[in-house]
């Protein structure tokens, strides 16, 4: 099954590409501005942190933020999923593209995750997509990560995070946090893959979403293929981009809380269920008939 079927996404894409006031915060690696099939209208860069456009282009982490961005916000009827390209995308990148690593060693210093959280919730981001993965920090670090969740929260500023790809049993800091999404790669007939992360708040309040053999913008015009956690993460932050922009004055807990409805089974254990992108919709189109 093709990912964006998988997950029900097909129909509302046909509804809507998306509202420009429906910012999404790229907090990831710095994009490939200059990319031809990325909507380059509705991307902008967040002040603070590292130069959004990257500086260049063969690093890993311009090729990891240009591939997430091209789920996002890359023009329909390119190699990417293209999920909701008239939203607006906020780049804050916490990675550099100074250094080579590989994708699987790209990691946010928690301090800098922390402040890029804040400054994306002060310029009008409505939901973050965290595509990454955490250094060793202080205790006192970590407070200020969390600190700056709750912040979210408090905004109704929806958080989406990839669950990681150590094929481990837990949560992080960011996973546990009763308001972030947290999001499981599965294949292509939603079994979750061998490497995705799992644990209870995994299970109890995030979803499995399309995370292997996923092709994307590279940022050297060539289409790219990644797999884990970090490609299936913007499934849920585009799917969500769009019931928003078809409800633009509803909360971010009302969002949140439609796509939950959206899986009717009861949640246990450590696997979450699969994204259900149309039965959101239709959670919030009910609602709104009932007002």
């Amino acid at each position: 099954m093709a990912p964006l079927d998988l997950v029900k996404l097909p129909e509302l894409m046909e509804l809507t590409a998306g509202r420009s006031d429906v910012v999404i915060g790229l907090i990831d690696g710095p994009v490939a501005l200059d990319q031809p099939d990325l909507a380059r209208n509705n991307i902008r860069e967040a002040q603070g942190g590292t130069r959004g456009a990257c500086a260049r282009p063969a690093s890993t982490a311009c090729l990891h933020g240009t591939f997430v961005a091209g789920i996002l916000c890359a023009k329909r009827g390119s190699n990417a999923p293209a999920i909701c390209p008239n939203c607006t995308l906020l780049i804050r990148p916490v990675f550099t593209d100074m250094v080579q690593d590989s994708v699987e060693s790209l990691g946010a210093a928690v301090e800098e995750l922390a402040d890029a959280i804040v400054e994306c919730i002060e310029a009008g981001a409505r939901i973050l997509n965290l595509s990454l993965a955490l250094m060793r920090s202080s205790s006192q670090a970590q407070l200020a990560l969390s600190q700056a969740l709750g912040r979210a929260a408090q905004r109704g500023v929806i958080v989406v995070a990839a669950a990681g790809n150590q094929g481990t049993v837990g949560s992080t800091v960011i996973t546990a946090h009763p308001w972030v999404i947290p999001v499981a790669a599965c294949d292509l007939q939603g079994k979750p893959l061998d490497q995705t992360n799992l644990g209870h708040s995994i299970g109890r309040q995030g979803f499995r979403a399309p995370g292997e053999q996923i092709t994307s913008l590279g940022a050297q015009g060539e289409p790219l293929i990644l797999r884990g956690t970090s490609a299936a993460a913007p499934f849920v932050t585009g799917a969500i981009a769009l019931v928003w922009s078809q409800f633009p004055s509803a909360s971010g807990a009302a969002l949140r809380l439609a796509f939950m409805r959206a899986r009717a089974r009861a949640r246990s254990g450590v696997t979450p269920p699969l994204l259900n992108a149309w039965g959101a919709y239709r959670v919030m189109l009910a609602a709104h008939l009932t007002r």
